[in-house]
């Protein structure tokens, strides 16, 4: 008989190791995002390709272990607008945004402002903005151990 943890099967470890990539977010202007995100959030160009059978241009961005893809794609369009609100776009399945955590939110909303970014709100313990094409990041708070 399997193991259970609070009624479920406990899962079985897996033969393989996960360490998160990146997240790709699809921009109506790659080089717009490109000096948005370098700009905003310290993010540098690590690699450009294509993929002629899409066709989409991209941009792999880094700032140390985190990464970013972003694709351009000619004619696509813009997400629905519940998708840039993120109490109505939780109410549609699939991916919702990209979170990183920060140290200290009051000093980053303080720095947003600043800069001009797009926010949505300031919660403890998040930071909701948008990125120069309206697509959620979120900023959790989570202080160093």
């Amino acid at each position: 008989m399997a193991a259970t943890h609070g009624g479920r099967p406990t899962p079985q470890p897996l033969p393989f190791e996960l360490k998160f990539h990146h997240c790709g977010i699809s921009v109506p202007d790659l080089e717009a995002s490109i000096a948005w995100y370098g700009e905003m959030l310290g993010f540098e160009v690590e690699q450009r390709m294509s993929l002629d059978f899409i066709p989409a241009k991209i941009a792999l961005l880094r700032r140390g272990d985190l990464r970013l893809e972003l694709f351009e794609v000619p004619n696509s369009v813009p997400a629905a607008e519940d998708r840039r609100d993120p109490d109505r776009d939780v109410r549609t399945h699939g991916t919702k945004h990209v979170a990183f955590a920060v140290q200290d939110l009051p000093a980053l909303a303080d720095e947003f402002r600043r800069r001009g970014v797009d926010i949505v709100f300031v919660k403890e313990p998040c930071i909701y903005i948008r990125d120069n094409c309206g697509t959620l990041i979120e900023f959790v708070r989570q202080p160093e151990p």
